[in-house]
């Protein structure tokens, strides 16, 4: 028997289920499908936290979106009554003459946001955990912070089906196709067919959409928490802020405060590199060599933190060639809007993500400027 909604959303995870909760709170008739549970933790929207960051080193051309994720994520926090976006102040450090910060320096100039430029000797009297070295430079962003993805994902779940929503989990599509006049999705378990489909699949995306696979590389990400050896309070809420560190030889690191106190430890990982993945064979054993990576970029940098090693967790970036989203409509049929390339730093914009990709499946277009993420620039650079 065929089910039938107006939207079907392929994906329930950062993208899709905020999709979900605002195509559902727009009037449209939802299913969303997902091959695994919810809030789950296969793919990339999981581990804990996930920093939010407004002078952002893309390109001030994101800053607008970051305006609007911050107000959604007020809103949604209002809704649910509790707080969702934790703002602990944010700080990027690196070389003066690296890539990083002089690209966060010149968003944050260019977009006329507050912010603080610091020197190695400033960086170290403010956050005494930290080691800059001589050259070492930062951005300092008072108003950005970290979200707990888990607790993202549920609420726009829930919200999703108090409006409504029917949401399927444990079932794993087989394919769609545009009908002519709608679009039908086979699942192991069923057919439904609706008027307008998203794929927001994730590091599954390129496997449901021939077009993405030349330009979408799955990558195996390890996040990993450590006690620090001293100084314990230095890495609460509160004293510590989000950081993000360009090293000498261009690799990025990342971490966050100890979101759960101290007997959570404190999360770290490398945001640069990463190994080629197959997200159906990805291997989540977390080696010797995993942790001693980042171990190796803490010792330097973060001195008092690379402690005891507590726990891991394994992700996946689905990375774009030039590390921006492709969301837009399908070069299979206009009725498809793809949600990919997340590049792994999209869940910081996932509500006003999801209120573009509402408006792209209902309009057809969105009231925010995302030219930048254009599915169509992939084939243009290659022709």
């Amino acid at each position: 028997m065929t089910e039938t909604a107006d939207v079907l959303i392929v994906g329930l995870g950062g993208l899709g289920s905020a999709a979900a909760y605002h195509l559902a709170a727009r009037g449209s008739r939802v299913i969303g499908i997902d091959r695994f549970g919810p809030a789950h933790a296969r793919g990339a929207s999981h581990g804990e936290s996930r920093g939010v960051w407004k002078a952002y080193f893309m390109g001030a051309g994101y800053v607008p979106l970051l305006d609007r994720a911050y107000d959604l994520w007020d809103e949604l926090g209002e809704i649910r009554g509790e707080t969702l976006f934790h703002r602990t102040g944010g700080i990027c450090v690196g070389p003066a003459d690296g890539a990083l910060v002089p690209a966060a320096l010149a968003s944050a100039r260019e977009a006329g946001l507050e912010f603080e430029h610091l020197g190695s000797d400033e960086i170290r009297s403010r956050f005494p955990q930290f080691n800059p070295g001589p050259g070492d430079v930062a951005v300092w962003d008072p108003s950005s912070g970290y979200v707990r993805p888990e607790q993202v994902i549920t609420a726009h779940l829930d919200l999703a089906r108090k409006h409504g929503a029917d949401l399927r989990f444990d079932e794993k599509v087989l394919d769609f196709s545009d009908t002519g006049s709608g679009v039908r999705v086979r699942t192991e378990t069923g057919v439904y067919e609706a008027d307008r489909l998203v794929v927001a699949a994730g590091a599954w995306a390129p496997q449901l959409l021939p077009e993405l696979r030349p330009h979408i590389k799955v990558l195996r990400k390890v996040m990993l928490w450590f006690d620090p050896i001293s100084r314990t309070e230095d890495f609460y809420t509160g004293r510590q802020p989000y950081w993000v560190w360009e090293g000498e030889n261009g690799t990025v690191g990342y971490g966050h405060p100890a979101v759960d106190g101290p007997s959570g430890g404190v999360k770290a990982g490398i945001h640069s590199g990463g190994e080629p993945a197959d997200p159906d064979s990805l291997d989540r054993h977390v080696s010797t060599q995993d942790v001693e990576a980042v171990r190796e970029f803490l010792a330097k940098r973060i001195p008092a933190l690379p402690g005891r090693y507590l726990r891991s967790r394994v992700c996946m970036y689905d990375n774009s060639p030039d590390m921006g989203f492709i969301i837009g409509p399908s070069a299979q049929s206009d009725r498809i809007t793809v949600a990919a390339g997340t590049s792994g730093h999209a869940f910081k914009f996932a509500p006003a993500l999801g209120e573009v990709i509402a408006q792209l499946a209902t309009e057809g277009a969105s009231t925010h400027d995302i030219s930048l993420f254009d599915p169509r620039r992939l084939t243009d650079a290659n022709t």
